[in-house]
């Protein structure tokens, strides 16, 4: 049976990033696709190879397990390969014969272990668990502190997904059984889903914490007073002290995002901008230089 050359198939380096790979399948898939070559035989089995190259390359964990098996071929080819079929066609899957061997028809290539196949070609019957699915998904901040909900399609079937409050951005979250089907009554591999949280234009966050500016008058700045704020859960009225300076900061308990699975939430931290008025009235400026007088006779 002849080495199949996935990274060669789809044009791409061994140190390609998953991104890349994604990248060169979907520009070639689009080229070959049978919808744009009708009745060209050629066309159709390069969109098989294409997909075949794909579906163990496109998956991080059956590409790391490719990798490891392309670096001991010869071992393998030596311990009875050539006896499965000699040709190079597509089985019954839809997929090489070198795929079924090696991946068992499951596409990204459910409970494949290199070590199967140590004594003598033959593929192992214990039960292996399949593999690992790979899934994104992107919220905003409001919904990352409410918490959200998804319905993703995988394989055909639709599931609901829930997420829980105080989610971070880059977290990867784990639905177990979700995954690829195991092979001889193994169990399911998982599905993992990084959640990316897109900016928001009035809060930053920092940990568990959020971070806003408000802008406070400068009457009230000296005087004191309350400001009402708007914050995730709602607007509160916030307590200035006399003498507030600019850019200081108030801190407000339990109003960041909530910890993910865990009781309590993070504080929101107001940054203050002392605003001046465009324009000061006579009464006000013979005020302000009396002020300033007393000041500088202290």
């Amino acid at each position: 049976m002849e080495y199949k050359d996935y990274y060669k198939i789809l044009g791409v380096e061994r140190s390609a990033s998953q991104d890349e790979i994604k990248k060169a399948y979907r520009k070639l898939a689009v080229k070959y696709h049978p919808d744009k070559n009708p009745d060209d035989k050629v066309a159709e089995e390069k969109f098989k190879e294409i997909s075949e190259a794909y579906q163990v390359l496109g998956n991080a964990d059956s590409r790391k397990k490719y990798d490891e098996l392309g670096a001991n071929w010869k071992q393998y080819e030596n311990t009875g390969f050539n006896g499965f079929g000699g040709g190079q066609g597509f089985s019954a899957s839809g997929f090489s014969d070198f795929f079924d061997m090696f991946f068992g028809g499951q596409g990204g290539g459910a409970g494949f272990d290199i070590r199967d196949f140590m004594g003598g070609g033959r593929r192992s019957s214990r039960p292996a668990k399949g593999n690992d699915l790979n899934a994104n998904i992107s919220m905003t901040l409001l919904e990352a502190y409410q918490g959200s909900q998804r319905m993703l399609d995988l394989n055909g079937n639709t599931i609901k997904i829930t997420i829980k409050p105080g989610v971070r951005d880059g977290q990867v979250l784990r639905i177990k059984g979700k995954g690829n089907p195991g092979r001889n009554g193994g169990d399911n591999g998982d599905l993992l889903i990084k959640v990316s949280i897109m900016n928001d234009h009035v809060y930053q966050r920092d940990g568990d914490d959020l971070i806003r500016n408000i802008n406070i008058d400068i009457y009230t700045a000296i005087l004191g007073g309350k400001i009402t704020v708007n914050t995730l859960k709602g607007d509160v009225n916030v307590p200035i002290k006399p003498q507030t300076q600019n850019n200081s900061t108030l801190r407000l308990k339990g109003l960041g995002m909530p910890h993910y699975g865990k009781e309590g939430a993070g504080a929101m931290l107001l940054k203050v901008q002392i605003l001046l008025p465009e324009h000061f009235s006579q009464k006000e400026l013979e005020l302000i230089k009396e002020a300033q007088q007393l000041t500088m006779n202290n």
